[in-house]
């Protein structure tokens, strides 16, 4: 981002909002659990949640995030604040603690590639009158029939916003219902979810009927990458993604959407800010923990002095592949510290021996 930047830009690359959960994972399950039983998991973690899923993965790509957020001021809040605050570096300046509110909690479950999960949450007091700052971007969520003024000022500030989609409840999948579409700069929804607000029967369909009320339309395709248009640039890009070894898909739809925006704020062809999404997210569903599973640049940078090798054996790339992502040689840093990422534990607040 440092080549793009410049005097009197916005002190913020990302603005984002949203609720903060403190996640358990638990990994390793055999099979789903089944009542009256008792299931048991070789690896657990704990690890920020919901909206610092996102928040984590921006960081450790090295955009400048804030995030408005409520805290309890329990040890759960203490611990996502300081995670967020200290372990990444996301500014809380727009944050706020709750006294009396305890921090959500969501438990999930992964297996089989998937994971269910069970979540407890009272709804946290809305904020009052906190401004919205300057950003490059945002990211927002849509419900269908919810309005978000927040997202409109922004558009108005001139910031581009990222936005996915949830599930419609409602079974009607009308565009309609999104009333923020309209300030959407780019527009990054399922496969499913493509298809049905578009009434096509293909991905590739789809993308290209979103397009015609997006700028920028992505739709995701899981195992088989990601397909989008830019109808700023004229852009068409399908990339598939890589292959790898899922252990925890928490999380990967947020950190492919922090890879795309980092792409896209830098300025990057299209088909290179999908792969560079793609091999984010599938990096991040090697570890477990949503937040706290989202890779930086040493973790990209190790796995391209890998795979740039030519290995052998599963998951290696093929030399399409490597091909495809000979884009990183230029633009990997230089000098960086390779350190460990902080990632998912068993428990919080170890106290000294």
């Amino acid at each position: 981002m440092a080549a793009v930047r410049g005097p009197g830009d916005p002190a913020y690359d990302v603005y984002l909002t949203g609720t903060v959960f403190l996640d358990i994972v638990f990994t390793g399950l055999d099979h789903a659990p089944v009542r009256g039983t008792e299931s048991w998991a070789r690896g657990m973690g704990q690890s920020p949640g919901g909206i610092a899923n996102m928040a984590t993965a921006l960081a450790r790509l090295g955009l400048r995030t804030t995030l408005a957020a409520a805290f309890g001021t329990d040890i759960y809040g203490d611990y996502c604040w300081d995670a967020l605050a200290d372990g990444e570096g996301v500014d809380l300046a727009a944050s706020r603690r709750v006294p009396g509110w305890h921090s959500p909690v969501t438990v999930s479950m992964a297996y089989e590639g998937e994971r269910t999960m069970v979540t407890h949450e009272h709804p946290a007091p809305a904020a009052a009158g906190r401004p919205l700052p300057r950003s490059r971007a945002c990211v927002t969520a849509f419900e269908p029939g919810r309005h978000e003024e927040w997202v409109r000022a922004a558009h108005t500030r001139g910031s581009k916003v990222f936005a996915d989609v949830g599930w419609d409840e409602s079974g009607r999948w009308d565009p309609a219902a999104l009333p923020d579409l309209p300030y959407c700069h780019a527009f990054l929804p399922n496969a499913t979810e493509a298809q049905r607000y578009t009434r096509t029967d293909s991905p590739e369909r789809a993308v290209r009927a979103l397009a015609e009320m997006v700028p920028i339309a992505v739709v995701t395709k899981g195992p088989g990458g990601a397909v989008a248009v830019d109808s700023l640039t004229g852009e068409y890009a399908d990339v598939p993604a890589l292959p790898v070894e899922a252990l925890d898909p928490t999380g990967a739809g947020d950190v492919f959407v922090a890879g795309f925006m980092t792409g896209t704020l830098a300025g990057w062809p299209l088909a290179d800010r999908l792969a560079f999404a793609n091999l984010t997210a599938g990096l991040s569903v090697q570890h477990f923990g949503g937040s706290l599973s989202a890779p930086g640049w040493p973790e990209v940078a190790a796995w391209w002095a890998w795979a740039s090798q030519r290995p052998a054996g599963p998951g290696a790339p093929d030399a399409e592949a490597v091909r495809r992502y000979r884009f990183l040689d230029k633009l990997l840093p230089t000098g960086m510290r390779d350190w460990p990422r902080l990632r998912a534990l068993p428990t919080i607040g170890f106290r000294g021996a």
